[in-house]
């Protein structure tokens, strides 16, 4: 476990997570901010690309799953992302569709963000949030973000704007 809260225990994923997270991956829903649904091939990618993170950095995007029963619910944790030429630490979540509207993405994010001061020692931590993804945003703002600009990123064929966000240690 690398860290819990009142209703969640995050964890690292590991290869037996693959099927909840293609659950999420592959729902169209749940991924319009990447412009749809990945693949079996995208996802088992995906789900590999953590693992190589855990393994190179000591972190990456974890496990979130619900402390009573232990069912993965969502993704929550850090990762390093390219901002105006600077390799920045970036807070994301990603939840299953089921689980959206409790709270969770807030208290996995805060809970993300003090870990990644208190234990990474990052001084400043961004979200950065496809503008059309306003749930996500809205998160961004609960756990103390404020907008700090804008950037567009070609992903998976299209061009996309997203606000950056950030968040200074406390």
């Amino acid at each position: 476990m690398v860290l819990s809260t009142a209703r969640l225990m995050v964890r690292e994923m590991s290869p037996s997570d693959l099927m909840p997270l293609a659950a999420m991956l592959q729902d169209d829903g749940v991924m319009y901010a990447y412009g749809g649904a990945f693949c079996a091939a995208e996802t088992e990618a995906w789900l590999d690309k953590q693992l190589r993170r855990y393994a190179e950095l000591g972190f990456g995007l974890w496990a979130v799953c619900l402390n009573d029963t232990g069912e993965m619910i969502g993704q929550c944790g850090i990762t390093m992302q390219e901002y105006n030429d600077l390799t920045v630490p970036e807070i994301g979540y990603l939840f299953a569709r089921g689980h959206w509207h409790n709270g969770y993405a807030a208290e996995a994010a805060m809970a993300c963000r003090c870990y990644g001061m208190a234990n990474l020692h990052f001084n400043r931590l961004y979200s950065i949030i496809r503008v059309t993804n306003v749930a996500s945003q809205k998160v961004a703002f609960r756990i103390g973000m404020r907008p700090e600009g804008t950037i567009v990123r070609h992903y998976r064929g299209q061009y996309m704007r997203h606000i950056v966000f950030s968040a200074d240690i406390d």
